[in-house]
């Protein structure tokens, strides 16, 4: 906690203990403003940070909810491709296998580079052992590479189509597994594109600033020398409710506050791998610190 808001929580501390120091000791009465409205101020102020948590923390959930439609609309596809296509009478079924498990694998792979897409991160370590290495290079030269993965799963199921393995019904909620992919890609890509209006960032964290440079003023002349202990304890209150709407605004900034892609994506690999009838799957990912990355 304290690393959480040190810095201007030990700022608050040496200005209360300033105020302290000038009203006891130098005897400056008028330092003290006895006669503000602290507990109408800090309602106001508890209200504003509150509502403003309270859009980052829907930002955060909405989030969390799209990659529940990631989850969900994978495991359908892989799904879909495992139990629906059908080799041809007299057809060797292997070219079949191999169709399946390359459509599957792009599935992961796909996951694995939207997480990647929308943390800024490179994603050609997670592509390299899921793709062929021409496929990674080609993937190389586009700027949403979620979205040119998602064009090969759909040009493939395409050839399913012509090739008979899929008649036009299956083709239909196949290609709606796809489409709700892209809208759920589409949301994630809005929330991590579309920053808090600048009011919202600006004035709750000014409000809470100068409501902290008046605690001090205001509660010195009832508690004296023990004004740091108050103060610091009402600031930090309201230092770290600033702090946490910061840190809820983007789900996708790659730090200990975000929805856990990395866990999810680890997840969908592990269904997917399964369906395919795999067993080397990948660890888990563990809780590091109290943390699900």
């Amino acid at each position: 906690m304290v690393m959480y808001v040190g810095r201007p929580l030990l700022i608050l501390v040496l200005y209360d203990v300033a105020v302290v120091a000038a009203y006891k000791v130098m005897h400056w009465s008028w330092v003290a403003l006895p006669h503000i409205p602290l507990a109408l101020f800090g309602s106001a102020i508890g209200i504003i940070v509150g509502f403003r948590n309270q859009s980052a923390y829907g930002r955060w959930w909405e989030a969390r909810q799209l990659w529940g439609s990631v989850v969900n609309n994978s495991r359908s596809w892989a799904r879909q491709v495992t139990t629906g296509m059908l080799p041809l009478k007299g057809e060797d079924p292997a070219e079949l296998k191999a169709m399946q498990r390359r459509m599957v694998y792009l599935q992961i792979a796909y996951a694995h580079a939207l997480r990647q897409h929308l943390r800024k991160l490179e994603p050609w370590p997670e592509l390299a052992p899921l793709l062929e290495p021409h496929e990674v290079e080609a993937l190389r030269a586009q700027k949403n590479v979620p979205l040119a993965i998602q064009e090969t799963m759909g040009r493939l199921l395409n050839e399913c189509l012509v090739r008979e393995w899929i008649d036009a019904l299956q083709w239909r909620a196949m290609d709606e597994s796809l489409n709700d992919l892209m809208d759920a890609q589409g949301g994630c890509e809005r929330i991590k594109n579309t920053p808090m209006p600048k009011q919202y960032d600006y004035f709750p964290q000014l409000f809470v600033h100068i409501y902290c440079v008046l605690l001090p003023l205001a509660l010195v002349t009832n508690m004296g020398w023990f004004t740091p202990l108050g103060s610091t304890l009402v600031g930090f209150i309201f230092l770290a409710l600033d702090k946490i709407g910061r840190d809820l605004e983007d789900p996708f900034d790659n730090t200990i506050y975000d929805v856990p892609l990395t866990s999810i994506t680890t997840t969908i690999e592990t269904n997917l791998r399964q369906l395919l009838g795999e067993s080397e799957l990948p660890a888990a990912t563990v809780v590091v610190n109290a943390v699900l990355w």
